[in-house]
């Protein structure tokens, strides 16, 4: 069965590229937001903004949220990712510190490698393992902190959101070609998400725990808008789109390009990098660079 020309597969490369960006300049816009908004509260401002916007799309196109058993189970995905997934880690990064976390969800790209193997039938050729340990070692020059630490409970609950992330893009792979528009499985899954954190959210202020801000200025606000256009209602349709047409072994190595668009994005706004994290980036776009070419489209 021949696989799709060398258009189809280079959008898919592009969308793959568009999500990790999206996600990386998504953290940026958070770091600001999250530091006059509590967590789990930013999270569900998020999802709002995101939700409603990809409200607005479906209706504009005149498509639907999918329908049928497989489109039900599709929708309900988004409970594990991003619902289950970032609350783990937004709680687990309260005892662990940044850096650290960004070192536990490099294993992400990798434990969804073992499961697309697995449960798809994705070949993983010494070729595929090679650069993908690459990749990790640029990563590590990236954001390897010397301070990085954190609880034993904060590193299971990370690497539990972790393994929630893995399962959702390998169980979204199986399903998604089912289902019509790429924007409506978007949405089901985020609204799912969103319920979940709104859950979450009544829970937290039983318990007695602030969920307001005690103060939230116009660029909080402005930074709490863009993070969820940016990383959930974009970074989302962009990789769910390259999804349909990519393996899931290919499209886990974009999530190694995430932290290297976040540190262009820090730099954008003044911070300094060092000379190792310039090297690290540059491993990083080269061997995600190298799967993309090796690649046999699907």
């Amino acid at each position: 069965m021949s696989g799709p020309g060398p258009w189809p597969r280079w959008r898919s490369v592009a969308q793959l590229v568009l999500a990790a960006a999206c996600w990386g300049m998504g953290t940026v816009a958070s770091k600001q937001a999250v530091a006059e908004l509590p967590p789990l509260t930013l999270l569900s401002v998020q999802l709002m903004v995101s939700v409603a916007a990809l409200a607005i799309v479906l209706r504009l196109r005149g498509e639907h949220p999918p329908g049928g058993r497989e489109g039900t189970l599709l929708g309900r995905l988004g409970l594990l990712n991003p619902g289950l997934a970032y609350a783990l880690s937004l709680v687990g990064l309260t005892t662990i510190t940044a850096s650290l976390s960004v070192l536990l969800w490099a294993v992400e790209p990798i434990l969804i490698l073992v499961l697309a193997a697995l449960v798809l039938g994705d070949r993983i050729g010494p070729a595929m393992l090679g650069l993908s340990s690459a990749a990790v070692v640029g990563l590590l020059l990236v954001v390897f902190d010397p301070a990085a630490a954190g609880s034993p409970l904060g590193v299971v609950l990370t690497l539990a959101g972790v393994a929630a992330c893995a399962v959702y893009t390998v169980s979204t792979r199986k399903w998604l070609l089912g289902a019509d528009s790429t924007f409506g499985v978007v949405f089901a899954q985020q609204a799912h998400a969103l319920l979940l954190s709104l859950a979450l959210l009544v829970l937290v202020m039983i318990s007695g725990n602030a969920v307001l801000p005690a103060q939230l200025t116009a660029i909080g606000a402005a930074s709490a808008v863009a993070s969820g256009l940016l990383y959930y209602a974009l970074a989302y349709s962009f990789y769910l789109s390259a999804l349909r047409v990519t393996r899931a072994s290919i499209a886990a190595a974009s999530f190694y390009l995430i932290p290297v668009f976040g540190m262009a994005g820090g730099w954008l706004i003044g911070e300094r990098l060092e000379t190792q994290q310039w090297i690290g980036a540059i491993v990083v776009v080269a061997s995600v660079a190298a799967i993309t070419v090796r690649a046999r489209p699907r």
